[in-house]
């Protein structure tokens, strides 16, 4: 009689099979070089989280609140 799999070897045994179509996922080097274009991105995304603040709550979850809640702005 064979063992019932729990439900992460079932999800381990479908990405094996995918992993045999589709081949091992991607690797590349950490040291090179940022693109220009992700430099920019990047700028871009430390610009937008600066409006936010994070608050923790005392259950010790956290939230995002706008830095400034009079802004109704979507930028």
């Amino acid at each position: 009689m064979a063992a019932k799999e729990n439900p992460a070897q079932r999800f381990m045994r479908a990405t094996g099979k995918l992993r045999a179509i589709f081949g091992p996922a991607n690797r590349s080097s950490l040291s090179h070089e940022m693109t220009e274009e992700n430099k920019k991105l990047l700028a871009s995304r430390e610009a937008e989280s600066q409006q936010w603040e994070t608050v923790k709550r005392p259950d010790g979850s956290t939230y995002v609140v706008p830095k400034n809640p009079g802004d109704k702005s979507l930028r």
